[in-house]
C-alpha cells in the first residue's frame, strides 16, 4: 500500500480534479489517512460521537449553506470542534467561497482546505477512485503475466526454471505480455487482483544466453498491454517420478494472493512437452470454467450414466433366453 499525501493528490490530480489550495498550506505535506470519504453534515449540528474524523471531509451546497445560516460564533465553535479532533483534509465542492471562519482554523490547525470546480457527487465519484487505488494491497512476486485469449495467467517457479521462454512463444503466437521476472500486483476488489510490469522493467525480457530484449520494439505494440487481472497462476516445476500430478481434473485446486483465491494449475515439465499449447488450453477451459462448463465434472457424470445404463441392460437381459 502506498501512502499518498495532500501534496501528492494535489501534483497528480489538480487538473482532473480542478483542485485549488484556499487556506491551510503548511499542512499540504501531510498523509491522507485512508481512501474513506465523509460528508460531515451530522458532525456540523454537533453530533460528534463516532464522527469519522480521519476520513476527508468533503462540504457540498448543504453543508455550506447550513455553516453561512450559523452565526460567526457558533460556526466558529462548531467548526474549531471538528478540528480538535484531528482533520487531515477538508474540500469544498461546486466552487464555493470558502467562510473565514474556516480559512483561519485551516491556518490556525495546518489541515488543508482545498476547492474544487466539480459538483460534488462528481468530485466523490472521482476522489474515491484515485484513494482506492493508492490505497489498495499490493505485493510484487517473481513471475511471468502473460494475456493469453483474454485470461491473466500468471506463471511461477523457480528461477530459470523457462517463464520467460514460455511467454515469449506466446507472444510470438499473438498473446500479449504484461510482466516478466517482477509482477506488481494490487488487489483491487475482494476477488480481483491486478498485475503490472515493475517500474524499471517494463515490457522488458531477459532470455537467457540471449539477454535482455524490449518486447514491445521487437513484436508491436499489440505484443504488450499495461495491465491485466490475473486469473490462473500456472505453477512450473521439474517432473519427478515420485510426485503425483492431477490426471482428471474434478477437483480444481487454488492459491491465494493478497486475499484472493484464484485457480491454481500445477504443470510438470518434461523434455517435448509443449507448455504453449498447454497454456492456450488452460486459458480457454478457464473460461469453459467461467460459462460453467466443467468438462471433467461432465466427463464422470456421463461415465457414471452409461455405466447406470449398462447394468440395467445387463440386469434385465439376464435371465431373458429369447
Amino acid at each position: 500500500m502506498d501512502g499518498v499525501t495532500i501534496e501528492r493528490l494535489m501534483e497528480d490530480r489538480r487538473e482532473q480534479f480542478e483542485l485549488t489550495v484556499l487556506a491551510g498550506r503548511a499542512g499540504l505535506k501531510h498523509q491522507i489517512q485512508n481512501a474513506e470519504i465523509h460528508r460531515p453534515g451530522l458532525g456540523l449540528s454537533g453530533y460528534l460521537e463516532r464522527f469519522p474524523h480521519k476520513r476527508t471531509q468533503v462540504l457540498g451546497e448543504t453543508e455550506m449553506v447550513y455553516l453561512a445560516s450559523l452565526s460567526s460564533d457558533r460556526r466558529r465553535e462548531v467548526l474549531e470542534s471538528l478540528h480538535n479532533m484531528g482533520l487531515s483534509l477538508v474540500i469544498i465542492s461546486k466552487n464555493q467561497p470558502a467562510l473565514p471562519e474556516m480559512m483561519e482554523l485551516a491556518d490556525k490547525y495546518q489541515v488543508p482546505l482545498l476547492g474544487t470546480r466539480l459538483s460534488t457527487t462528481d468530485f466523490i465519484t472521482r476522489l474515491s477512485v484515485y484513494l482506492d487505488v493508492r490505497f489498495a494491497p499490493t505485493t510484487q512476486i517473481h513471475g511471468t503475466l502473460v494475456d493469453v485469449y483474454g485470461v491473466g495467467l500468471l506463471y511461477t517457479g523457480r528461477s530459470g526454471i523457462g517463464k520467460s521462454e514460455v511467454a515469449l512463444d506466446l507472444i510470438e503466437r499473438g498473446h500479449r505480455l504484461v510482466a516478466d521476472d517482477v509482477v506488481r500486483i494490487t488487489r483491487r476488489a475482494p476477488q480481483v487482483i491486478i498485475g503490472t510490469a515493475g517500474a524499471h522493467l517494463g515490457h522488458h525480457m531477459e532470455i537467457r544466453g540471449v539477454g535482455i530484449i524490449n518486447v514491445e520494439k521487437l513484436f508491436g505494440i499489440r505484443a504488450v498491454r499495461l495491465q491485466k487481472r490475473i486469473e490462473v497462476e500456472v505453477r512450473l516445476e521439474v517432473w519427478q517420478d515420485d510426485s503425483e500430478y492431477e490426471r482428471l481434473g474434478l477437483e480444481d485446486k487454488y492459491t491465494t494472493i493478497l486475499g484472493a483465491e484464484i485457480p491454481l494449475v500445477t504443470i510438470p515439465l518434461s523434455p517435448g512437452k509443449n507448455i504453449t499449447v498447454i497454456s492456450e488450453v488452460i486459458a480457454m477451459n478457464h473460461m469453459l470454467k467461467i460459462y460453467g462448463v466443467h468438462t471433467p465434472r461432465e466427463f464422470s457424470r456421463a461415465l457414471s450414466e452409461e455405466m447406470m445404463r449398462r447394468n440395467a441392460t445387463a440386469q434385465y437381459l439376464e435371465s431373458d433366453t429369447e
